[in-house]
């Protein structure tokens, strides 16, 4: 298509968003670029993206751009999903998820509207979950980062929105701080692809796209975008050790040791304590099916209880931009090959 036949669809949420501010430079970067004038968008409670994005597709806009927190991203992404409409991420939320595994400027909206309109398109995977929910209603939701059931879950839940806005992804260490006293640990039933089904008794268990967290915690360093399959992690820990052997393992293990040779060599030695509490599984879809309800989380965004949940990777399935000849790392640093 003709650079002049070119439109934007721009979906924020009104909330979250300096709407007067992101309008100009947005509208600036599409006519430098030869674009036609925007489609505006907002979301609402009552829709937090998904259909105003459909909109923007009937109306045939190249490219969407969504401007607000990771739920934002996730509704206008499950909108895209499988379509030749790309997806530009302008970071406006608390966590930003899927920005900082793609490493897209977190702090500069001229430079992410900019990457938006003169970037390149990269495929990457989605993730799939079809939900049981505790009522017995069914429903699929998709997922950019990491699903995630039990504690996890329980921790987003607990998040105080008031601290969130004040002091961003930190919040959630201090609903962790809360959470992990009471936490319960509880079985599951759980069977990755064809193969037979196994028994845990876990905290909680965490199915990622991609590995990196706020902080620039390498939680699934082996976890990428673009690789068709998902990273799984079950955390069985046994009390405060446990914790702190996990806590070692994503810090100290995964974002130093890692780094060389020599580092890989004393993980392979010294690891057993940390693989204990924490198991590491990979593959294309698994079920999980708790010995009863638990919170579920999707990228930050709580759920409700769950009876059962199905996970699969959707390969390739979602077009985001990145920066023009933007390199693709294969240690997992940026969460795609």
């Amino acid at each position: 298509m003709p650079s002049s036949l070119r439109r934007a669809a721009v979906v924020y949420n009104p909330v979250k968003t300096d709407v007067d501010r992101l309008r100009l430079g947005v509208n600036t970067a599409a006519a430098a670029a030869g674009w036609a004038e925007p489609l505006w968008l907002a979301t609402s409670v009552a829709d937090p993206g998904q259909r105003v994005t459909r909109q923007a597709l009937r109306q045939g806009v190249t490219m969407v751009l969504a401007a607000g927190g990771d739920g934002t991203v996730r509704a206008v992404a499950e909108a895209l999903r499988g379509s030749e409409v790309s997806l530009g991420i302008l970071p406006v939320g608390t966590g930003n998820l899927l920005a900082r595994n793609l490493q897209l400027p977190l702090n500069s909206l001229d430079d992410a509207i900019s990457i938006a309109f003169g970037g390149a398109d990269k495929a990457i995977d989605l993730g799939v979950a079809s939900v049981t929910y505790a009522d017995n209603s069914i429903n699929d939701h998709v997922f950019l980062v990491m699903a995630g059931l039990g504690l996890d879950a329980q921790m987003i839940a607990e998040t105080r929105p008031d601290l969130k806005k004040q002091v961003g992804w930190l919040a959630y260490v201090d609903a962790g701080m809360r959470a992990i006293p009471k936490a319960e640990p509880f079985r599951i039933r759980y069977s990755l692809g064809t193969r037979s089904e196994h028994q845990a008794l876990v905290s909680t268990i965490l199915i990622a796209n991609c590995g990196v967290l706020p902080g620039n915690i390498q939680f699934l360093p082996d976890a990428l975008l673009d690789d068709g399959v998902l990273d799984i992690a079950v955390l069985q820990p046994k009390g405060v050790l446990g914790w702190l052997m996990i806590w070692r393992r994503v810090t100290w293990q995964n974002g130093v040791l890692r780094r060389s040779a020599v580092g890989r060599r004393i993980i392979e030695l010294t690891d057993t304590d940390s693989e204990r509490a924490m198991t590491t599984l990979v593959g294309t879809d698994i079920r999980i099916v708790p010995d009863h309800p638990q919170q579920f989380e999707l990228d930050g965004d709580e759920f409700g209880l769950v009876t059962s949940v199905f996970l699969r990777a959707d390969a390739g399935a979602l077009l985001v931009r990145v920066p023009a000849g933007w390199p693709m790392p294969t240690d997992g640093s940026a969460g795609v090959r």
